[in-house]
């Protein structure tokens, strides 16, 4: 049984929402921002030539909810955190009902980085990202713009951008022109994890490596 309205929170995330706390200990809050930041899923998307270098060496595979737990903790663990033990649990059992993912790289048996993030329709709201190996949560960037793209998404919501998601073609809309893309895309159905890899359980490694 649920600890949480699950329903509820999804509604929040629908609205163009989301929830933080200000410090580890502190309670949770919804907050909403006057401008939202975007990851092209369109040709406007790039990263460094040094990047594709990387890519092409396969140093990495690629996972969907490998270890979820441990992305979380990841994304959590730094100087001052939004991302408190109870918003670890929220996260978790969002997972477990099948609307929180978390998109990893590992290197071997190690966790090189990850994204974790909501799927609503055609909508993957990105939370955060972190990585332990250099270039893990690069890698896994560029590998999740192509897996939405296959999944035919048309939104992935960075929230607010940097000068490291601005390497990507990330780029800032204001409210209301994210409120219009962001129930356009809620209202389709997508699906993040491919059938044919439905079947396979947590932890199953999805074989995600470009041509």
């Amino acid at each position: 049984m649920s600890n949480y309205y699950l329903p509820g929170i999804i509604a929040g995330y629908s609205q163009g929402h989301f929830l933080m706390a200000d410090d580890e200990d502190s309670d949770l809050q919804w907050y909403s921002s006057s401008e939202h930041a975007l990851i092209p899923l369109d040709d406007r998307f790039r990263y460094p030539t040094s990047l594709r270098r990387v890519i092409n060496q396969n140093r990495f595979t690629v996972r969907i909810n490998g270890d979820f737990r441990a992305v979380v903790a990841g994304c959590a663990d730094r100087d001052t955190t939004w991302i408190s033990g109870e918003l670890q649990e929220i996260y978790w059992e969002l997972c477990q009902a099948g609307w929180a993912y978390s998109f990893e790289t590992w290197q071997g048996n190690e966790l090189a980085g990850g994204i974790l993030g909501i799927a609503i329709g055609a909508a993957f709201i990105g939370e955060s990202m972190f990585f332990e190996i250099p270039e893990g949560s690069k890698v896994a960037m560029v590998h999740l713009v192509n897996h939405l793209r296959r999944q035919n998404f048309q939104l992935f919501d960075a929230q607010m951008t940097n000068p490291h998601l601005e390497r990507f073609g990330a780029y800032t809309i204001d409210t209301k022109a994210y409120q219009n893309l962001l129930a356009t895309a809620i209202d389709q159905k997508c699906k993040f994890i491919p059938t044919e890899y439905e079947s396979v359980g947590m932890g199953s490694i999805v074989k995600l490596i470009d041509n």
